[in-house]
C-alpha cells in the first residue's frame, strides 16, 4: 500500500490528469487526419461484450441478422449466461452475498430513445436484464431495487425459483468457514488450522459481470450490463452495473460503452458516459476507454486502494462500440479480452492496460 501523505496527491494527479489530456490529445490527431466522419453508420451489425460473452454475442448476432432490435439482440445473449448455472458469476447460479443470498442487479439502455431501466438487489429472478427491461418499458421509473423489484417482476409474470446452486452455495460455505479463526465456523478436520482464511483471500475480491453492447444494421444501439455482483458483498449492496451513466450507457448519435470489474470506481466517475462522451467529442473507442481508466486513477487516492507506485491496485474493464462500426477496449491492470462479432465472425481480441501487473 502507498505510505504518500496528503501533501503529494495533488502532484500525482496532476501527472495523471497531464497524462490523460496528452493521451485525449493522442487520439485525436489521427482521427482528424484520417478525416473519419462521425455521422458515418456502419452497414452492418456489431456486438461487443466482456470476455465472459462469446455466447451472448453470437446470439445478439443471430437476433440482429434476423431483424432484432440492438437491445433485443443484447438481452437475448445475456439471457444465455444468466440462466447458466455453471457461472457463477452471473444470475442463476451466482455467488450469493455474505448471508448465502443471491442478490442480482441489471441495466438496459436503448440509444434510439435514451430509455433506460434497471433492478438491483433482486432475488429469486433468474433474468433480471428482462426484468430492466421491463421497467423501462412499464413503469415511470429507471429503476427498482429490492422486494419492490420483486414484486414487480412477480406482477408482470416472471419465474421465480431458488437461484442458490449446490455450486455457489458450496462456495459460499467455504468461504464461511475458512473466513476467521475467531468465529464458530469450522472447516472439516481442520480445526485451528494454520493460515485459517488464505485460501480463499484471492476469490474474495473476485467481481463477476457481463456486459453486451450492440449495432444494428439500422444504425440503432442496445446495451446490456448484468451481474450477481461481488462474492460474499454485503447484503443490499448495489454496484455500478445498474447505474445508467456507470455501468452502461447508450446513444444512438454516438455509440455505446460498458464496463466490469470495481464497481465503487466506476459509480464514482460514470465511467460509461464519460466514455460515450469522448467518443463524441471525437476518441476513437479504444482511447475513449483508457481516457476512462485514467480518470479513474487519477481519483483514486486513498491508501488502501493503492499499491507502492500510487496506482490502484485493483482493476475496471471498458468495451465500446462507436456508430461508425469502430470498437475497442481498455483496462486499468493486468491483461484482459473482450469479445466482438461482426461480418467477419465473433473472435476474441486483447485490450490495452494502462499500468502493467496485478496490483
Amino acid at each position: 500500500m502507498s505510505t504518500e501523505g496528503p501533501s503529494s496527491a495533488p502532484s500525482r494527479r496532476t501527472f495523471l490528469k497531464q497524462a490523460s489530456m496528452a493521451g485525449a490529445g493522442a487520439a485525436l490527431l489521427p482521427q482528424a487526419a484520417q478525416g473519419a466522419d462521425p455521422s458515418f453508420s456502419a452497414e452492418g451489425p456489431l456486438v461487443v461484450s466482456s470476455s465472459n460473452g462469446r455466447p451472448a454475442v453470437e446470439q445478439a448476432l443471430t437476433v440482429v441478422e434476423e431483424g432484432g432490435s440492438a437491445l433485443d439482440a443484447v438481452i437475448d445473449g445475456v439471457n444465455i449466461v444468466e440462466r447458466d448455472p455453471d457461472d457463477i458469476t452471473v444470475g442463476y447460479g451466482g455467488i450469493p452475498n455474505a448471508n448465502g443470498t443471491v442478490q442480482l442487479e441489471a441495466g438496459v439502455m436503448e440509444g434510439t430513445t435514451h430509455r433506460a431501466g434497471a433492478v438491483a438487489v433482486l432475488e429469486d429472478i433468474p433474468v433480471p436484464s428482462k426484468v430492466a427491461r421491463a421497467v423501462m418499458e412499464r413503469t415511470d421509473h429507471v429503476r427498482l431495487v429490492g422486494e419492490g423489484a420483486k414484486e414487480f417482476a412477480r406482477m408482470h409474470g416472471f419465474e421465480t425459483k431458488d437461484l442458490l446452486t449446490e455450486q455457489a452455495r458450496t462456495i459460499w460455505v467455504e468461504w464461511k468457514e475458512n473466513l476467521s479463526e475467531d468465529d464458530n465456523y469450522l472447516p472439516p478436520d481442520s480445526l485451528k488450522a494454520e493460515g485459517l482464511g488464505a485460501k480463499l483471500r484471492d476469490v474474495q475480491r473476485h467481481y463477476g459481470t457481463i456486459h453486451c453492447s450492440a449495432l444494428a444494421p439500422n444504425g440503432n444501439v442496445g446495451s446490456v450490463t448484468t451481474t450477481s455482483g461481488l462474492f460474499y458483498k454485503i447484503p443490499g449492496r448495489v454496484a455500478d452495473t445498474s447505474v445508467v451513466g456507470a455501468g452502461l450507457y447508450a446513444d444512438n448519435d454516438v455509440g455505446a460503452a460498458g464496463s466490469t470489474g470495481r464497481g465503487e470506481a466506476n459509480l464514482k466517475n460514470l465511467s460509461s458516459y464519460l466514455i460515450v462522451e469522448r467518443m463524441r467529442e471525437g476518441d476513437a473507442p479504444e482511447e475513449a476507454c483508457l481516457f476512462a481508466c485514467r480518470r479513474i486513477a487519477e481519483n483514486t487516492t486513498v491508501p488502501r486502494l493503492v499499491n507502492d507506485r500510487g496506482e490502484p491496485n485493483f482493476d475496471v474493464k471498458f468495451y465500446a462500440l462507436r456508430k461508425d462500426g469502430e470498437f475497442g477496449g481498455a483496462q486499468l491492470r493486468g491483461s484482459g479480452q473482450m469479445i466482438v462479432g461482426d461480418a467477419d465472425g465473433v473472435r476474441t481480441i486483447d485490450i490495452p492496460s494502462l499500468f502493467d501487473g496485478t496490483g
